[in-house]
């Protein structure tokens, strides 16, 4: 399997570092792993803050407050719908919400940002929370084993 990346870096409040990026990398990589995708897959990770993902999900969403993380998928097919190893979509990640959440839960603001970026790469291989329980279940579920299979084991969510 490899992955290309494109980062940018839309914000100024969190210093956007190489460890971050690899980080990033590996969780990606990890979840496409989870899931049996092969082959060549790319993905486009924007860094942005509070402003920046408030826009963005208003204008998308027609929610219009800031937000942890926003997934666009290229693809509609839900999970194993598709083949994979192509361009999957785009995760808009606020590193400023990032930091406030890691400190709400307790745990490193490179744990949140991994957990964001597993979950945010589950919604690319389309994968969804919101149409039934049984869905949040799964996706909960392989969010947790993912990011435990890291070494970055997060609190459950009550």
């Amino acid at each position: 399997m490899s992955l290309k990346i494109y980062f940018e870096n839309g914000q100024m409040k969190e210093t956007v570092t190489y460890a971050l990026k690899m980080l990033i990398r590996r969780a990606i990589l990890a979840t496409l792993a989870y899931e049996g995708v092969m082959g060549h897959s790319e993905v486009s990770v924007t860094f942005t803050d509070n402003e920046g993902i408030k826009e963005l999900n208003a204008r998308f969403r027609g929610v219009d407050a800031a937000t942890d993380v926003l997934s666009f998928p290229l693809f509609e097919e839900g999970p194993g719908g598709a083949e994979f190893g192509h361009m999957l979509g785009d995760i808009v990640l606020s590193l400023e919400k990032c930091r406030a959440q890691a400190e709400e839960f307790g745990h490193s603001f490179q744990r949140e940002c991994a957990f964001l970026t597993v979950h945010s790469t589950l919604h690319l291989l389309g994968y969804d929370h919101v149409d039934s329980d049984a869905e949040d279940a799964d996706m909960r579920a392989r969010q947790t084993a993912i990011v435990n299979g890291m070494g970055l084991g997060v609190k459950e969510m009550e």
